[in-house]
């Protein structure tokens, strides 16, 4: 596929990675590959420092600074048999979600036109499934299409896919599919031991095998340490391509699930993952998700100082609640910054 996005470009002021890494004092160990140890060094970078590379970067591939904005629905709630630790889905923990059926193609189709009447860009539809049925995939292909139609980008999240699902859906029309790696690999058991970390990159693989586009992110502030958080950006950025959307997701502690005390993370480290992501994945678009709410204004407007151009728009996002849509626009107009107007898809291959 043709790239439509900016025409790459150096960053400005920097001509390689190794001299926008110079003042990290890290060397390049592989050419176009990120290391832990990289990452770290951006991280602990003077906070003004990180925020002016991100800047750049963010000004070099987004020269129009934009913001995507994203409606998130949740066409199957509940029920879910994994064990994630920060998920209220799941069936084995006691928490206010109850278990629903998937929803019907008009009522989703509803909700699709009120999102594009809101101003959205992209549709994305979420079930809570460990992976979906041949049956289910029959039914989500209708809602794609019918989305699609609408002229909205399609997205779907489902759980694990195989490589005949992947194609269906792409078939279907489905722009960009999300699989979140969540965290690093050696915090990974910590919170999940239902499904393996390479049953996410075989599904992430399997989406890009069908031509699709891939979303993926994860959830900071679970307990990890920063080198883990490092090692979870180090894996995205070294993806070949890396994901055109990083959602990056602030944990919200739902009771009822394993990291209901988990306290949260310190908002400046937040925004400084944000930075790190925009660095490492310059063409992405890195999208502020769940948690923003908790956030408050002021954090927000230094993550799009740091490069997010992307959020999940909406009053709810899957089962937690995600800032309205009239706050979101006041916000962006304050800070004077423009909405993506196209609903064409964004892509790295």
């Amino acid at each position: 596929m043709q790239d439509t996005q900016t025409v790459e470009k150096p960053l400005t002021q920097f001509k390689s990675k190794a001299e926008l890494h110079q003042s990290t004092n890290s060397e390049i160990e592989a050419p176009g590959e990120w290391s832990v140890a990289q990452i770290e060094a951006l991280f602990a970078l003077p906070f003004n420092e990180l925020m002016l590379k991100a800047q750049e970067t963010h000004k070099a591939y987004f020269p129009e600074g934009d913001v995507e904005l994203a409606t998130l629905l949740s066409i199957k709630t509940g029920g879910c048999p994994e064990d994630c630790g920060y998920c209220p889905q799941a069936a084995r923990y006691d928490t206010d979600v109850k278990a629903e059926k998937l929803m019907g193609l008009e009522e989703v189709l509803e909700a699709a036109k009120a999102a594009k009447a809101a101003g959205s860009n992209r549709f994305c539809m979420g079930a809570a499934w460990r992976e979906p049925k041949d049956r289910d995939i029959e039914k989500v292909t209708a809602m794609i299409k019918g989305v699609k139609a609408l002229g909205l980008e399609t997205c779907a999240t489902l759980g694990m896919l195989e490589a005949d699902q992947a194609q269906a859906l792409q078939e279907a029309g489905l722009d960009f599919y999300n699989h979140n790696l969540d965290t690093s690999e050696d915090f990974y058991r910590s919170v999940i031991s239902t499904r393996g970390y390479q049953d996410r990159l075989d599904t992430i693989s399997n989406v890009r095998a069908a031509g699709m586009s891939v979303c993926c992110g994860g959830i900071v502030g679970m307990g990890e340490s920063r080198e883990q958080r490092a090692a979870f950006l180090a894996r995205l950025a070294n993806l070949s391509p890396y994901p055109e959307s990083v959602p990056i997701n602030h944990l919200v502690p739902v009771a009822g699930t394993p990291l209901a005390d988990q306290k949260p993370l310190d908002p400046l480290e937040f925004v400084r993952t944000i930075a790190v992501a925009r660095i490492t994945m310059p063409k992405a678009r890195v999208r502020l998700s769940a948690g923003r709410q908790e956030l408050g204004r002021a954090v927000q407007a230094m993550c799009f100082l740091a490069g997010a151009n992307s959020i999940f728009y909406g009053e709810q996002l899957l089962t937690t609640g995600n800032p309205e849509a009239e706050q979101d626009r006041a916000l962006l107009a304050e800070l004077g910054l423009k909405t993506k107007q196209s609903s064409k898809a964004e892509v790295l291959i």
